[in-house]
């Protein structure tokens, strides 16, 4: 415990040195957008909300990944403990857009504050939350330290911990034995996950499942439906969701491709940052593609060939348009995006080999042939022709992906049973 002390006592006085530093890290983020200037008090633990009179679970989620995968478990805290509130915190403008979207009484978002002792400490005073739930693996040592310090129960939920992350870690054995043991219980995501923090010692670790297999299915809007539906009609249309740079290019290819056999093809893509969307259609015309670009409000003509969706909010309309789809950041190494939104849609699913931040989602679909694997535009434009070209083939890979859902939901429930448990009663 010693060392673990001098670590505390180590990392508290770099965070005070580095302050100074940190104001004009956050100023230059806000500058590009990824801080909100009207609320960087926040981020060093000055309130922007009074904090409720009744129990305050406190919830932290990263960005908008984990934001989304705990929405389902958020609803129904909410609906079977009617005298609590939820405190919010994430990182990201945008994780903070899609809470504020949700639009739900008894919820506050916070920023989450800068991990130094003073922040942590005026946020902790403010807020006194009764619980806290922190979501995968968002470790920040003085969060966790100050909150064990006050007694509040601590779960971490959607627990996960990559090999990189899991070996980094063998090298801080009592340091991160220390943080594990400040929570009474860990929800791992996977099973590979559970075996991980169990090796760095972790305890009272429960491999439930990933949460994000609970989650909701994207909203849609029935008049985009409609509006893309007649300007589409009898086309086919293959969908390339969440890509990032270096692969519109590639699906641009794959266009030309599929196009061989099916001339009417309409390649929808929707780049994981829509902030991006100048720029692809710029990269995209030079190679003197047929393009429409959404956010400019150009309509689908008969001769368009690629529609650029760079917008917000719109991707399950979209995935409920889409005969095919295929998920990005998987033809580069960033290692894929989450197949699940599409599997709720019942749509066939294909992906590039770089999958590794979602190898324990992707794992189960390969295994009941609910995705399909491409390596470039030519074995992606094969697997696309093969499905446009087999309805009862597609339609059956669809039905397996949405099963693969299906059969792996259940984790909101137990861990709502856990806080419930931890709660305070209500005094009605």
């Amino acid at each position: 415990m010693c060392g673990v002390a001098l670590i505390r006592g180590a990392y508290s006085g770099v965070g005070m040195a580095i302050t100074p530093l940190l104001k004009l890290w956050l100023e230059r983020r806000a500058r590009r957008g990824k801080e909100d200037p009207f609320r960087m008090g926040e981020r060093f633990g000055y309130a922007t909300r009074p904090r409720p009179e009744a129990p305050v679970v406190w919830l932290h989620a990263a960005s908008v990944g984990e934001t989304q995968s705990v929405l389902t478990l958020v609803r129904a805290l909410l609906a079977e403990h009617p005298h609590i509130h939820l405190l919010i915190t994430t990182g990201t403008v945008t994780s903070a857009a899609l809470v504020a979207q949700q639009n739900l009484a008894r919820v506050i978002h916070q920023f989450i504050p800068v991990d130094t002792a003073p922040a942590v400490r005026r946020f902790l005073n403010h807020w006194q939350p009764d619980l806290a739930l922190w979501v995968e693996s968002e470790f920040w040592p003085q969060l966790l330290w100050q909150a064990q310090q006050r007694h509040i129960p601590m779960l971490l939920i959607n627990a996960r911990i990559s090999e990189k992350t899991f070996t980094n870690w063998q090298s801080w054995p009592r340091t991160i034995r220390s943080v594990l043991h400040s929570f009474c219980g860990i929800y791992a995501g996977s099973t590979d996950d559970a075996t991980r923090l169990k090796a760095l010692g972790g305890s009272d670790i429960r491999d439930v499942g990933n949460l994000k297999y609970d989650a909701a299915p994207l909203p849609t809007q029935p008049a985009l439906i409609a509006e893309i539906s007649r300007q589409t009609e009898g086309r086919p249309i293959f969908l390339a969701a969440s890509t990032h740079a270096n692969e519109e290019q590639t699906i641009a290819q794959t266009h030309a491709l599929i196009a061989q056999q099916f001339p009417n093809l309409l390649t929808i893509i929707i780049p994981r940052h829509a902030v991006r969307g100048d720029a692809i259609a710029a990269d995209l015309r030079r190679t003197h593609v047929a393009l429409a670009q959404r956010s400019k409000s150009e309509p689908i003509s008969p001769t368009t060939s690629i529609y650029l969706a760079d917008t917000m909010g719109e991707l399950g309309s979209f995935y409920t348009l889409a005969d095919v789809v295929f998920m990005g950041g998987s033809l580069i190494p960033h290692g894929g995006q989450n197949p699940l939104e599409a599997a709720r849609f019942t749509k066939a699913i294909l992906t590039g080999p770089y999958t590794h931040n979602f190898a324990s989602i992707i794992a189960p679909f390969v295994a009941a042939h609910a995705i399909g694997i491409a390596t470039d535009a030519a074995s992606l434009s094969q697997q696309v022709c093969s499905l446009l070209a087999d309805e009862p083939s597609r339609q059956a890979m669809a039905k397996r992906a949405f099963a693969a859902v299906e059969q792996s939901r259940g984790a909101s429930s137990i861990i709502l049973q856990h806080c419930a448990s931890l709660l305070p009663r209500s005094s009605t």
